[in-house]
Formats: structure tokens, sequence, C-alpha cells
């Protein structure tokens, strides 16, 4: 709440240097902040009694949105990439899709190394896992895994994120 909206008979009310002034009425510090050309703001509205400040609002709307948005810029946004392989993938194909997984890791994102099953392949669900770990062994200069290879279905996956220079 700022300025006329608070109601209050009574405030404790905080200067624009950030000194205590006391408690003060609710229409004495309404005019402490006219004086100074400034906005009188309801900081702790559950207080006995509601503490108040005289800022100026608009500059302090301002530097909450100047510091969510300096915030947001810093996050890294974390992506996951999938690479599809079928067990009985030939060695140039298994080449091909084992570079593009590092080249996602080392662009930084999350890579799901997985293994599609289909038909009756997965009765021989030991060929993917060793597919897995021939993977795993090629990626382990830029990548670490995450979660080992688990069978899910008819596929089975592992992640591999990268390693933290």
């Amino acid at each position: 709440m700022i300025n006329e909206e608070i109601k209050d008979k009574e405030v404790r009310l905080i200067g624009p240097d950030g000194e205590q002034l006391g408690v003060v009425s609710g229409k004495e510090a309404q005019k402490i902040a006219e004086e100074h050309n400034l906005d009188l703001v309801k900081i702790a509205p559950q207080a006995k009694p509601p503490v108040c400040r005289v800022m100026d609002y608009g500059k302090h709307k301002f530097e909450i949105a100047k510091r969510e948005k300096e915030a947001r810029k810093n996050q890294k946004v974390i992506n996951i990439k999938e690479v599809r392989l079928s067990p009985n993938i030939d060695e140039h194909d298994f080449n091909t899709k084992v570079n593009q997984g590092i080249k996602f890791l080392k662009a930084g994102d999350k890579v799901k190394v997985s293994v599609r099953f289909r038909g009756r392949e997965i009765t021989h669900s030991a060929s993917g896992k060793e597919l897995l770990l021939k993977v795993k062994e090629q990626m382990a200069e830029v990548g670490v895994v995450e979660k080992d290879i688990k069978l899910e279905g008819r596929s089975m996956a592992m992640f591999v994120s990268p390693k933290k220079a």
C-alpha cells in the first residue's frame, strides 16, 4: 500500500535515509512524505503498529525489475537432447551418433542416449547394454553419466551430462 491507501491511525515511520523517526500518526507520516516529494510505502503491514517508509516508490519498483531481469539473464537453460540408436547399428552410423552426442555435450546440453528395441530384439537386450557401454566409453572425456543404464519398456536409456570445466 502506498500514500493515500494507508488509513492506519499510527505507524512506525522510517525516513528516506533509513533512520527511525518513531511512531507517528498516519496523517503526519503523509505530510513528511510530501515534504520530501516522496511516497509513503507500507512495508510491514502485520506489525503493531504497521511499519511505513518514505521512499521513491517508482525508483524502488524499477530497481526490483532490474534485479529480476539481471537474474534471468544469468540463468543457464539446460536442454535435454536425445540420441537414438538401434541394437544392430553399423559402425559408421554409431560413430556419427556418438559425435552428435559429443557435440550436444560441448554445447552444454544433457544427452539422453537410448537404444530402441523393435519386435523380438528385446530378447537380446544384452547387445543394447553393450552398445550403451561403448557410447559411455567414447563420451567419457566430455561427459559424465548422470543416470546409469536402465531398461524402460522397449527402450534402454542412460543420461549423460557435460563435465564441469
